[in-house]
């Protein structure tokens, strides 16, 4: 991991979380780990996937939990806060289908407007991977096996339960396209 986009991503993540949500540090942590190995089937973008696996659940951050979503909250905390990259910001707030679970929270039209997903779909499903492959502790694990961690700890019926499980489809697809540009692309 290198590059100044991604120094002042870890900053702020680890100022935003590392006291408060430890746990949820060490996750952001892992995903960022997972993004550095994954970044080289983007070239150039590697950095910006670094950064935005390193910011994605900044928006957990208990002085941030404006709207309680954390993607949205992350997202314009970045933007507003901090003028951060816009492609960066976008990321954040459209990591790991967050567009399926503002559905759920009645937030999907603020989303799509202040944040319109990119039009990039192997850095949308890099960070995907990353997200989803990576434990609540930053250790590395499958899309399947993260997906029921998060149905088990949140719940079937809950928003976020629901969401993961509709997403589920999506999500695994997403994994499978990463790991095939990983098998063609050499170390």
């Amino acid at each position: 991991m290198g590059g100044s986009m991604v120094d002042w991503a870890i900053h702020v993540a680890e100022s935003e979380l590392s006291a408060m949500l430890p746990r949820r540090w060490a996750h952001s942590l892992g995903v960022a780990r997972r993004a550095d190995d994954v970044g080289r089937i983007l070239g150039e973008e590697s950095s910006l996937l670094v950064a935005a696996a390193t910011l994605h659940d900044v928006g957990y951050a208990p002085r941030l939990a404006t709207t309680g979503f954390h993607p949205l909250d992350g997202a314009q905390f970045l933007r507003d806060e901090h003028g951060a990259d816009e492609r960066l910001v976008r990321l954040v707030a459209n990591h790991s289908f967050a567009l399926l679970e503002a559905e759920e929270r009645g937030l999907r039209e603020v989303l799509e407007a202040e944040f319109p997903l990119l039009e990039e779909p192997l850095l949308v499903d890099a960070l995907v991977y990353c997200d989803m492959t990576t434990s609540p502790f930053g250790e590395p694990t499958t899309a399947q096996e993260r997906v029921a961690e998060i149905v088990g700890r949140y719940g079937a019926d809950s928003v976020v339960g629901r969401f993961i499980r509709r997403a589920s489809p999506e999500i695994f697809a997403a994994v499978e396209r990463v790991d095939a540009a990983l098998a063609v692309q050499p170390r």
